[in-house]
């Protein structure tokens, strides 16, 4: 006598917004955050001050 057991396993859900190193999504995704705040921060410099990036910090 045979009997069909199936055996379901429930898939492992990752929490994307975990900090995670190395090349993963998690990473990948607070990459990507940073930069975009990075480059608002970058534009409100020069929106707010009338100059450049650079020029506001002294480089250029």
């Amino acid at each position: 006598m045979t009997t069909n057991t199936t055996k379901t396993t429930t898939p492992v859900i990752e929490d994307r917004n975990a900090w995670r190193w190395g090349f993963t999504p998690q990473a990948e995704i607070w990459n990507g955050r940073l930069a975009m705040i990075g480059f608002s921060a970058a534009a409100l410099v020069e929106i707010f001050s009338g100059k450049g990036f650079l020029h506001y910090w002294g480089i250029l």
